[in-house]
């Protein structure tokens, strides 16, 4: 699938818990929580380990800050229908 196509289905389901794997096999669980041209941005489910609390970013750069993940290296992205906690 194109980043276009990723960039589109995120866009229309931000609040959404998914699951993304990547072409090299990694995996993110979370909530999208905005999406740009080129990166969707997950809000983890339990504040990722070692972080603060909630509401912040698997990446631990504080709050409301967080690496995202390149469209372009989604190799499958699943809607969970259910919260992993």
């Amino acid at each position: 699938m194109s980043a276009d196509h990723y960039y589109n289905l995120c866009c229309k389901n931000v609040g959404v818990p998914v699951e993304i794997t990547c072409h090299d096999g990694t995996v993110h669980r979370g909530i999208i929580d905005r999406v740009d041209r080129t990166h969707v941005y997950l809000r983890p489910f339990d504040g990722g380990p070692g972080l603060d609390g909630p509401g912040t970013y698997y990446w631990g750069w504080g709050w409301g800050f967080g690496a995202g993940i390149a469209l372009g290296a989604i190799g499958t992205l699943a809607f969970l229908p259910w919260f992993w906690w």
